[in-house]
């Protein structure tokens, strides 16, 4: 017998939740095949078979955390029967000796069709966590609907049968209601201490991450925020002039990412503070440029890294970023997607956001917010005007190593270069 593991993830991640069997009791896994996905702190990892056989046993359910090297199911080797419902008592020995060819002929399909019966009432498809459920509160699995096309029965199924019930069984106990007399309709009053519909959503792995880094990196870092803005004229002037051409010629369309990232790392080269990070009581200067871009992903917030940014072309990092943010919504990412970035940058204008304070991504010690292009007048000079298109830029830093004067400097960098896009293009 056969058995499947949860395999080494990564140097710092020792656990994951199973978030989905994709294989069910019964079926048959041939080698490399998917079995289950497990979430981990940063990815969804999907785990694959090492040898064919029959998934005779699932050991743990959706929603269980697992550890590193733990046996999770086990596989029968191919052709080897598994969870078969008890036989059928044989015919007896008399019967067989008076009409043994044609009693056996008539038999067979009678007994198929109610092994099948039989069968089909004994061996309804749930996972671990279902059973469980259906146990601990006397719910039959034949009597669960389920929207699964395939009929599994899960968890979720179990509880809102449960609900449904026991809300049925609350109406049909209530006396009927008495006619009601003509009267004002007044206003609803609730008991203080009468209940409210709630929902309690259990917090996924990756959530749970996020909320404990955050909370983390503002206990442990000197966090300061700086901000400024920038006229954008310049760089959607340039957009407008050269995307068709860039797309034609790429196939990738030229966004703000690619401007900034280089922005970014032409300030990073002024300032190397800020592509610096601490360890104990050292600073750690990179001589690299592996920048962190922040998307939204279903599960919450990832940030895929664009690697050696500072060698990449302009098409390159529109590219790459276009890679990484649909792996991200595809639940595709990669743990080396995400690690060993020096600095991160976020968009929060994609969402309408027209100025926040971003929080540092540990251990980086820099991270740059983007915002919402908005149309503002400008003094042009003492006697003028104009409305432009302005972002507010926001850079929030580890005041522990980098001083104000080297974060205000670094952020009137990245103003200056995204307002001369020449002189950014020189600079790349």
């Amino acid at each position: 017998m056969g058995e499947i593991k949860v395999p080494e993830l990564a140097e710092s991640i020792t656990e994951g939740t199973v978030a989905q069997w994709l294989k069910q009791v019964g079926d048959y896994v041939e080698k490399g095949d998917y079995v289950v996905e497990l979430e981990t702190d940063k990815v969804n990892v999907e785990i694959t078979a090492e040898e064919s056989g029959v998934l005779a046993e699932m050991l743990v359910g959706e929603g269980d955390t697992v550890q590193v090297g733990e046996i999770i199911a086990r596989l029968n080797e191919q052709g080897a029967t598994v969870n078969t419902p008890t036989e059928q008592p044989k015919a007896s020995e008399s019967v067989k000796k008076e009409e043994p060819a044609k009693a056996e002929q008539e038999a067979a399909p009678a007994l198929e069709q109610k092994t099948t019966e039989n069968q089909q009432k004994q061996w309804i498809i749930a996972s671990p966590s279902a059973r469980k459920a259906a146990r601990e509160r006397g719910i039959k699995l034949d009597e669960v609907p389920t929207a699964d096309p395939l009929g599994r029965v899960r968890k979720q199924d179990i509880e809102v049968y449960a609900e449904n019930k026991a809300t049925v069984q609350k109406e049909e106990a209530k006396p009927a209601p008495a006619p009601r007399a003509s009267k004002p309709v007044q206003p609803e009053v609730t008991n203080e201490g009468g209940e409210k519909p709630v929902q309690r959503i259990r917090m996924s792995r990756r959530r749970q991450t996020i909320a404990n880094r955050l909370v983390q990196v503002q206990q442990t870092a000197a966090m300061l925020t700086t901000f400024n803005e920038v006229d954008m004229t310049a760089v959607m002037a340039l957009r407008k002039r050269r995307k068709d051409k860039f797309f034609e010629q790429h196939d990738v369309r030229l966004g703000f990412m690619s401007f900034f990232t280089k922005a970014v790392v032409a300030a990073l080269r002024k300032y190397p503070l800020l592509n610096a990070e601490i360890q104990g009581d050292e600073i750690v200067l990179k001589k690299f440029y592996d920048i962190g871009i922040a998307v939204s992903a279903p599960d919450g917030l990832v940030v895929p890294v664009v690697r050696d940014a500072d060698r990449k072309t302009f098409a390159e990092i529109e590219g790459n970023i276009s890679d990484l943010a649909k792996k991200a919504r595809d639940n595709k990412l990669a743990l080396r997607d995400l690690q060993g970035g020096t600095f991160t940058i976020t968009n929060g204008g994609v969402f309408g956001s027209l100025m926040s304070t971003p929080i540092l991504n540990g251990p980086q010690v820099g991270i740059l917010g983007m915002h919402k292009v908005q149309l503002r007048p400008v003094a042009i000079d003492e006697e003028r005007s104009e409305n432009r298109p302005m972002m507010y830029i926001a850079l929030s830093y580890d005041h522990r190593i980098i001083d104000g004067k080297e974060a205000v400097s670094f952020l009137a960098t990245v103003k200056e270069l995204l307002e001369d896009p020449e002189t950014l293009l020189l600079e790349g």
